[in-house]
């Protein structure tokens, strides 16, 4: 492992020498091995591409190019919009729910977007807010998902997993299926369930044997209530409308959630760059793809290094996992009383002690395309080359949130 990461850290040095950081870089052959072995873990189901996790067009039209790879779930209107127009894709998915009137009005229309994007509800008041925007006789025929809550309550007051849609029993879902039935200017094609406790969570964090056995449990629970329970959502959506699709997963629960039945379709997009947070998953462990150079600028004892900036956190529950870890070269680590800091990152470990003024340190960020919201480009590496050059969504001047 060691041999391995120092010829990556001299690969990565040599392709960006003439770069000055910070700056982040995507190793190409890492990042289509992961894109293989997630469509082989598909088995047969199309992945869905989750541009959040991406926010390249350059490396989503990649991804889009490959094999098992078809449709793109984009995370605001706005932004399926920019990917439709762009040619990128014709069927986009809004993962969630929608108040942007200007958006609703370019969709509403402007029939060739209106065929092309799929809007995200979980109750009528989402489709109220549609009409007030543009009623229906005055649209085009507007495609509408379900989402259904994926979470997992075994009991009286515990919920498990993210808090997403009002929409958990089946009969909510056949429920609202009817009434959207019965409403002009929508078609339901589709129904969503993320699973997060399950796809979102490591099941072997480090040095955590007791946590780690507690969240296998809690996810075997969830995963059987699920398979049961989705089934029957399917099934009474069904009653009321033509389902071109059920979408469900994420990086890390992709071969389980494609072993359901009722499943025609999975979603993935974290596993294409492998940030740390899928480090402590035992399925399947993407190969690092994404990362990003500080330079050190000073050595304050000879034990220590310390790098420009670095604070690159991640979203989410503030917690050691959110803070990128320095990766290369191998050995060093955060300082316990600093962490990762916004102008300044001291870092400790064996192999700080070797480092010098103008050395790069490389980072892995905790989640994946959340790195791009801090660089306006990413490089591209082939071998210890930098092949091309390309802009992120804060590059082309978006960031859609």
């Amino acid at each position: 492992m060691a041999i391995e990461s120092d010829k990556l850290r001299e690969r990565l040095d040599r392709a960006t020498a003439h770069l000055d950081p910070p700056y982040a870089v995507v190793d190409l052959t890492a990042f289509d091995a992961n894109a293989a072995a997630l469509a082989d873990r598909a088995a047969g189901k199309p992945i869905r591409l989750a541009s959040k996790s991406v926010r390249s067009r350059d490396l989503i039209a990649r991804a889009l190019r490959r094999a098992g790879w078809q449709g793109v779930m984009a995370f605001t209107l706005p932004e399926a919009i920019w990917l439709v127009r762009a040619g990128l894709s014709d069927d986009v998915l809004v993962a969630y729910p929608t108040a942007d009137r200007a958006a609703l009005t370019e969709l509403a229309v402007d029939p060739t977007l209106a065929a092309a994007i799929t809007l995200m509800i979980d109750g009528t008041g989402q489709l109220d807010f549609v009409d007030a925007v543009r009623a229906p006789g005055q649209r085009a025929e507007l495609r509408l998902c379900l989402d259904l809550d994926a979470s997992w309550r075994p009991l009286r007051g515990v919920h498990v997993g993210v808090r997403r849609s009002p929409v958990h029993s089946a009969r909510a879902a056949g429920a609202l299926a009817a009434t959207v039935a019965d409403r002009a200017g929508f078609r339901l094609v589709g129904l969503m369930s993320y699973e997060a406790q399950i796809a979102g969570l490591g099941d072997a964090p480090p040095g955590r044997t007791l946590l780690a056995g507690a969240i296998r449990l809690a996810q075997r629970g969830s995963y059987r209530e699920l398979l049961a329970r989705r089934g029957a959502a399917v099934a009474a959506v069904r009653e009321h409308a033509d389902l071109e699709f059920v979408n469900g997963g994420g990086t890390g629960s992709v071969a389980a959630t494609s072993a359901d039945p009722a499943v025609t379709e999975v979603t993935a997009g974290s596993g294409l760059y492998g940030p740390t947070l899928f480090d402590a998953y035992r399925a399947w462990r993407p190969t690092p793809a994404a990362f990003f150079a500080c330079a050190v600028v000073r050595r304050p004892t000879p034990e220590l290094a310390t790098v420009l900036g670095g604070g690159w956190i991640a979203s989410g529950q503030a917690a050691d996992s959110r803070l990128p870890r320095p990766w290369l070269p191998a050995g060093l680590k955060l300082v316990g009383t600093e962490g990762a800091g916004e102008v300044q990152t001291p870092l400790s470990g064996a192999a700080a002690a070797a480092l010098r003024v103008g050395d790069r340190v490389w980072f892995r960020h905790a989640k994946a395309g959340e790195l791009c919201e801090r660089v306006n480009e990413l490089h591209l590496v082939e071998g210890d080359t930098v092949v091309a050059t390309v802009p992120t969504y804060r590059g082309e001047g978006h960031a859609f949130l």
